[in-house]
C-alpha cells in the first residue's frame, strides 16, 4: 500500500508541474495531495483511464483516472494518430454527438478541437443529440470515425466517450486495438494538439434527423392500424436526456398525435434531479412515467436513457396497474411482433446477445427466422451485420440490457427508433382489443415462459476491481457441480473458447472472440451467465429459468413458482 501511495503521489506531481494542465485542475490535484485520506487520491491516479474496445468511462474529475479534457484529449489524439495512419493523404471526417451529462458539451468541444488540430474535418452536432442519431451521421455524412461524450445510464459524477468507425458501429477489431495502441504511445499531455483550427469543425444540419426519420417511417409495418388508433396516449420521459430532443417528434412523424412527455423531467439536466439513478432498469427511474401514465389512461409508458441508446416499458394490467417490462421481456415481446409481421422470411435474421433470453431462438426457430448470438455489447452485432452486407436481410436485434435495433440505418442500440416500434405494437394491442400485457403471456403460451433475472454486485476502486477478479477466478478454477439441486450439464467459457460437457466429459471450440464470460446450463434447462461489467464497477449474474405454460389462466401460478426458482439460485450465487 505504501508502495502504490508514493507511485501515485509522483504521478499526481507530475500533473502540477505540467504546462499544459489548467491552475484550476492543479488546485484540485493539490488538494487531493494534501487530504489526510489517501483514497480519493489513489483512485483518481492509481492507473490511466483506460481507452478501452468501446473508448472511456469513468468518474469526472482531476486525475489520470478520471474523466477530464486531458484524458479525452489523449484519446482524441490518439484516434486522430490512427486515422491518419490509415487514410493518408486522404480528407478524413469524423462525426461528434454528446447528451445532457455534466461537462459533455465541454468534452465534445475538447474533441473537436483536437481533431481539427489534427487537419481532419469535425461535424458537431450544434446541442445535444441521442447516440444512434451519431451512428446513423456518421453513415449519411460519409465519415471515416466519429465520437458521442455519454457514460449512457451510469450514475451522474460519470461521463464516457464511445468511438465508432466508418460503418457507423462502435470500433471492433483490429480497430479498437490499433486505436488502444496508438492511444498508448502517447506519453504526456504535450503531444495533445490542443489548438483548435475552427475552419475545419462544421455544424450539422437538421437533414440528418429529417433523413432519420424517413428511415424509421420505412420500417414501420401497421400504418393503417397507427392512423385509426393515433389518438391513444403514449407518455414518454427523457429523464433529462437527450431523448427530450427527438423521440417525440419521431412518434408524431410515423403518426401519433397524443403524446404526453413528463414535464418534470422533460429540461436536459445532468443532474437527473428527479432520480436517483437515470437508468431506467431501474424501478426508481420509471415512477415519474408510471404515475402520467395512470394519470391520462396510457396502456404503455416509455422511458430513455440520458443518451437514449436504452429504454424503459411499462405496460398496463387489466387492474389498471402497470408492471416493468424487463429488457428480455420487452425485446422478446418485438420480436414476436415483429416476425410475426414480416412480409418474407426468407433469407432473414435477427441477432441477440449470449446474456439475453433464448425465449428468442426459440420463437425465431418456429417462425423460420435465423438467430444469432454474439457476445454482449452492439458493436458485434454490428460486426455481424457487416458480415453478411448483401448477402443476407438484417430484420432486428436486441439485448437483455434495455438495448434494441430495428432495421440496418443504425448501428447501434436505438431507442429512438425503438420508441416508434413499442407505439407501434400499443396501436396493435389496441386494435385487437389487448394489452401489451396480454400479449406477453400469449407469447409465453405460445412459445414456453421464459423469466430472467440480472444480479449486480458492486464493487468501487482499486479494491472492487481485485475482488471482481477473484470472483471471476473463483467460478473459472472451481466451477459448481450442480446449483440448487440441479446438475450443471455443460461449462462454455469464452476466455478459453471451451466448452465442455460436464455428464460427458466432451470438449468443443466455441467460435467467439475471446471474452471474461462464463456460462453454465443446468439439466433442468436453467442458465446461469457470469461476467464482469464492461462499464462499471460490477460483476453481473444473469439467471434465466423456464418452463411450459398451458394457459394464461396458469400465469400467476407459474410465474411464483418461476420467481421463486430464481430467488434460490440468487441465494446461491450471493454464497458461492
Amino acid at each position: 500500500m505504501a508502495e502504490l501511495l508514493e507511485q501515485v503521489q509522483t504521478k499526481a506531481k507530475s500533473w502540477m508541474s505540467s504546462p499544459v494542465i489548467d491552475e484550476k485542475t492543479k488546485q484540485l490535484v493539490k488538494s487531493l495531495l494534501e487530504k489526510q485520506d489517501s483514497k480519493e487520491l489513489i483512485d483518481s491516479f492509481y492507473k490511466d483511464l483506460e481507452f478501452g474496445t468501446g473508448g472511456l468511462r469513468g468518474v469526472m474529475g482531476a486525475g489520470s483516472n478520471c474523466m477530464n479534457q486531458y484524458t479525452v484529449g489523449v484519446a482524441t489524439q490518439g484516434m486522430a494518430n490512427y486515422l491518419l495512419k490509415t487514410y493518408p493523404g486522404k480528407k478524413i471526417q469524423v462525426a461528434i454527438a454528446h447528451d445532457s451529462r455534466n461537462n459533455s458539451r465541454f468534452f465534445a468541444e475538447i474533441t473537436a478541437n483536437v481533431f481539427s488540430a489534427n487537419g481532419i474535418h469535425v461535424h458537431l452536432f450544434a446541442e445535444l443529440r441521442p447516440t444512434p442519431l451519431l451512428s446513423f451521421a456518421i453513415r449519411y455524412l460519409k465519415c471515416e470515425s466519429g465520437v458521442v461524450i455519454t457514460a449512457s445510464h451510469n450514475p451522474k459524477e460519470y461521463n464516457g466517450y464511445k468511438a465508432y468507425w466508418s460503418d457507423g458501429a462502435q470500433v471492433v477489431p483490429p480497430h479498437d486495438k490499433n486505436v488502444i495502441l496508438e492511444v498508448n504511445k502517447i506519453t504526456s499531455f504535450e503531444q495533445v494538439k490542443f489548438q483548435a483550427k475552427p475552419e475545419l469543425i462544421h455544424t450539422i444540419g437538421p437533414e440528418v434527423e429529417a433523413a432519420y426519420y424517413e428511415e424509421v417511417k420505412k420500417l414501420i409495418p401497421n400504418k393503417a392500424t397507427i392512423a385509426k388508433h393515433k389518438d391513444i396516449p403514449l407518455v414518454y420521459s427523457s429523464i433529462h436526456g437527450a431523448g427530450i430532443t427527438m423521440v417525440p417528434e419521431c412518434l408524431r412523424q410515423i403518426g401519433f398525435t397524443n403524446i404526453q412527455v413528463v414535464e418534470e423531467q422533460r429540461k436536459p439536466d445532468g443532474n437527473f434531479p428527479t432520480v436517483h439513478s437515470p437508468n431506467p432498469e431501474e424501478q426508481s427511474a420509471m415512477e415519474l412515467v408510471i404515475k402520467k401514465g395512470k394519470e391520462v389512461g396510457a396502456t404503455m409508458v416509455m422511458a430513455t436513457d440520458p443518451d437514449t441508446d436504452r429504454v424503459g416499458i411499462g405496460v398496463r394490467k387489466s387492474d389498471g396497474d402497470f408492471i416493468l417490462l424487463n429488457g428480455n421481456q420487452a425485446f422478446s415481446l418485438m420480436m414476436y411482433f415483429i416476425m410475426k409481421n414480416l412480409k418474407s422470411v426468407k433469407n432473414s435474421y435477427i441477432a441477440k446477445t449470449i446474456v439475453t433470453s433464448e425465449l428468442v431462438d426459440t420463437m425465431a426457430e418456429k417462425l423460420g427466422v435465423e438467430c444469432y448470438n454474439t457476445l454482449t455489447g452492439f458493436k458485434y452485432i454490428a460486426e455481424l451485420m457487416g458480415k453478411f452486407e448483401g448477402k443476407k436481410t438484417f430484420v432486428a436485434a436486441g439485448e437483455e440490457s434495455y438495448g434494441y435495433m430495428v432495421g440496418d440505418f443504425v448501428r447501434d442500440k436505438d431507442a429512438v427508433s425503438a420508441c416508434a416500434f413499442f407505439a407501434a405494437m400499443a396501436a396493435e394491442a389496441t386494435e385487437q382489443k389487448k394489452s401489451m400485457y396480454d400479449w406477453l403471456i400469449d407469447m409465453y403460451v405460445e412459445f414456453g415462459f421464459y423469466k430472467e433475472s440480472l444480479l449486480n454486485l458492486v464493487r468501487k476502486g482499486q479494491q472492487g476491481e481485485q475482488e471482481i477478479k477473484a470472483m471471476m477466478e473463483k467460478f473459472r478454477n472451481n466451477p459448481p457441480s450442480e446449483i440448487t439441486g440441479s446438475r450443471v450439464a455443460r461449462l462454455l467459457d469464452y476466455k478459453s473458447l471451451k466448452e465442455k460437457n460436464l455428464l460427458t466429459g466432451k470438449e468443443s471450440t466455441l467460435d467467439f472472440p475471446k471474452s471474461d464470460v462464463l456460462q453454465f446450463y443446468l439439466e433442468d434447462g436453467t442458465k446461469v451467465s457470469v461476467r464482469p461489467s464492461g462499464t462499471e464497477p460490477k460483476i453481473k449474474f444473469y439467471i434465466s429459468v423456464n418452463t411450459k405454460l398451458n394457459s394464461a389462466k396458469d400465469f400467476e401460478k407459474v410465474n411464483a413458482e418461476l420467481e421463486q426458482k430464481v430467488k434460490r439460485i440468487e441465494t446461491y450465487l450471493l454464497q458461492a
